[in-house]
């Protein structure tokens, strides 16, 4: 099953070309268009078929301040391999906001995202998924962080908090210091992770319902789904996400990425006017059409374009709403309770303990 969706993630774009995209196929939650329908990859995610939401995620059993005797240096540990990282590269800090995303959207966040090596010894774990496989970043981040922290404070720091902890970070650095998110700690890791179960993610093929049904599985409303979309304002996609779109995009741009996207597997700036900086310049390209996905184009509705237009002409508006959603997706399906719930703190992120 892995080995179909990773070969799937690569040639979707190219199966369902601009000759094949009127009646093109759109899968796992979004991830996928493919020429014909596919009974496996495009069956329903669970919980997502509905907008019925689900009660918001309570975090019960996080603090703010969770180490603070436990291991005092551990999040300044995270915030300085997290500024010595989007130093060198921003695009790391981008890759670090999205690793929580992806970690917490799937078993919630419990770490999942990182193993490669899990309890029930499967190799098709979460990074394996197409939503992940090839395009996260940031492991080397969160691994050098766990190191430094388990030399410090051996069996301690969960690795799911020091996800929490780095993408509360890269938000505060690629913001210039604008956004600071009071991001509570206290998860254990997970102990299993599986390629399947990244259906659950919003893909960039996803329409507004899909995209709603994503949020509201995840007890997150459709406010929130606006305000954590915003993160597309940095970073980078590959050209197969949105290059049968170039006819629905502003024409300047569009000229501009059919020249970068020679290759479907090419990469390009997800914000072509700040690609580098964490700001409320998402929601003017969603108004001008300067977005990429499908899953930004569509945010341009009667549902949604209120909010849009809100978090693009108020100064300060977006980076509030996104500090507190930021710490909402945080507390989604945490363990808090150690082995009563199949979880532990990993000595080693990728692994789980012996």
């Amino acid at each position: 099953m892995a080995t179909k969706l990773a070969a799937l993630i690569v040639l979707a774009a190219f199966l369902a070309g601009p000759a094949a995209s009127e009646g093109a196929s759109i899968c796992f939650n979004g991830w996928l268009r493919l020429p014909t329908y596919d009974p496996v990859l495009c069956r329903p995610a669970p919980d997502v078929q509905t907008r019925q939401r689900r009660p918001a995620p309570s975090g019960s059993g996080l603090t703010s301040g969770y180490y603070n005797t436990r291991c005092p240096s551990a999040e300044k540990i995270v915030t300085d391999a997290v500024k010595k990282a989007v130093d060198a590269n921003p695009g790391i800090g981008a890759g670090l906001i999205r690793l929580f995303f992806h970690d917490c959207f799937v078993r919630g966040c419990d770490g999942s995202v990182l193993l490669n090596t899990t309890n029930s010894k499967n190799s098709d774990t979460e990074r394996e998924g197409p939503p992940n496989q090839n395009s996260l970043r940031g492991f080397e981040v969160i691994d050098e962080a766990k190191a430094a922290i388990e030399a410090t404070c051996p069996d301690t720091v969960s690795c799911a908090d020091i996800v929490a902890y780095a993408a509360r970070d890269a938000s505060y650095f690629l913001s210039d210091r604008k956004i600071n998110i009071q991001m509570p700690g206290g998860r254990y890791d997970g102990r299993e992770s599986f390629s399947n179960e990244t259906d659950q993610l919003p893909g960039p093929f996803s329409n507004l319902t899909a995209l709603q049904g994503s949020f509201a599985a995840k007890g997150l409303t459709s406010d929130d789904m606006v305000t954590l979309s915003g993160a597309h304002t940095i970073g980078r996609a590959r050209c197969s996400f949105f290059s049968t779109r170039f006819s629905e995009m502003e024409p300047t741009l569009a000229a501009k990425l059919r020249a970068q996207c020679s290759n479907d597997n090419n990469n390009v700036n997800q914000d072509d006017v700040t690609p580098d900086v964490l700001d409320k310049q998402y929601y003017q390209n969603v108004v001008d059409k300067k977005v990429l996905f499908t899953s930004d184009a569509v945010l341009n509705s009667t549902e949604t374009i209120t909010q849009v237009t809100e978090n693009a002409n108020m100064a300060g508006a977006w980076e509030r709403k996104f500090e507190k959603a930021m710490e909402t997706m945080g507390k989604i399906g945490v363990k808090t309770i150690g082995n009563q719930q199949g979880a532990e703190i990993r000595k080693v992120c990728w692994r789980v303990n012996n």
